[in-house]
């Protein structure tokens, strides 16, 4: 990755209902203008998840630069890593919704003065992605949603149903310690990792640039205990993402677009088939071998399936 040509900057953001100036930091990966030259390299815009994360977990796609001369382009959305925090927003459910993102996104592809583009949004970011798509959004070529549910309840339902298959030993810690409100019992955490092992992560072993956004994470939560609800949003979603839907918007979305989630992760089949249904252009490929992070589960598959997606006529 050394090789690279890489350059990182901050894209002014001004936003209305912003208590102060607003900046997002983001970082390129390749030469943006190579599509004059290889007009089947556009440049990839690269959404992180959450919401809270940063763009650390997803820096394996410099594999796409070094390999297919794809440019990519990361960045911390508002709230996270290295953009600007607004924590004294902490309880504000008016400001911290999904079209504050969106804007973002807008604001950012403008900066960088983006004719034509394509977009992948994992998890949460492809949740941005979907929205930000089905408003035809001029200079989107080809969109990938990467473990992203259309619906939070229908996601919720699966989340559920894997509580159910966990063992009774564990679904009883997790009981109890949701009763008392005691999330950051080691025992609770225990429990807890159990599902992620089956439903989140199967690795034994977190990557590093997944422990760097989980680290970058913990240290400002404001962004995911307005979104997601804070620690409840484990097994539930009570934050300003509950009421989440792309069923009967999806339709809209007219770009050639490639569906990718693994087996019986957290972006389960039932949350990701209203995308298959609505998305006249679209492609869905479940990683057998993932749950919700292929590119670090199954980078070398992974990365192929990608990146065929994007340079194919």
């Amino acid at each position: 990755m050394s090789s690279l040509s890489t350059n990182e900057g901050e894209a002014p953001f001004p936003y209305p209902s912003a208590p102060k100036p607003l900046k997002t930091w983001y970082k390129t990966f390749g030469d943006l203008s190579i599509s004059k030259t290889n007009p089947s390299a556009k440049p990839l815009i690269i959404i992180h998840g959450g919401p809270g994360m940063t763009h650390h977990y997803l820096t394996p796609h410099t594999h796409l630069t070094e390999k297919y001369s794809i440019p990519i382009i990361l960045y911390d959305q508002i709230g996270c890593g290295s953009s600007t925090h607004v924590p004294e927003l902490a309880d504000d459910t008016s400001f911290w919704t999904i079209e504050l993102f969106i804007a973002e996104l807008e604001n950012l592809i403008s900066h960088l003065g983006l004719q034509e583009y394509d977009i992948l949004g994992s998890s949460w970011g492809g949740m941005i992605a979907s929205k930000f798509a089905a408003r035809h959004p001029a200079g989107l070529r080809r969109l990938i949603l990467s473990n992203s549910p259309a619906d939070m309840k229908i996601r919720y339902e699966s989340t559920a149903e894997y509580r159910r298959e966990l063992p009774e030993d564990v679904q009883a810690v997790i009981d109890k310690h949701e009763a008392a409100g005691t999330f950051d019992d080691p025992e609770y955490e225990a429990a807890y990792m159990v599902f992620v092992k089956r439903h989140i992560f199967s690795l034994d072993t977190f990557s590093e640039p997944l422990v760097k956004s989980m680290i970058e994470m913990a240290k400002d939560k404001t962004v995911a205990n307005v979104m997601s609800g804070g620690n409840a949003d484990r097994f539930r979603n009570l934050g300003t993402l509950a009421g989440y839907s792309m069923i009967g918007e999806a339709k809209k979305i007219k770009n050639r677009t490639l569906l990718i989630n693994g087996n019986r992760e957290i972006a389960s089949d039932a949350a990701v088939r209203p995308f298959w249904r609505e998305i006249e252009r679209c492609k869905w490929v479940t990683m057998m071998g993932s749950t919700h992070a292929p590119h670090l589960e199954e980078p070398e598959k992974y990365m192929g399936i990608v990146s065929e997606f994007l340079i194919e006529e």
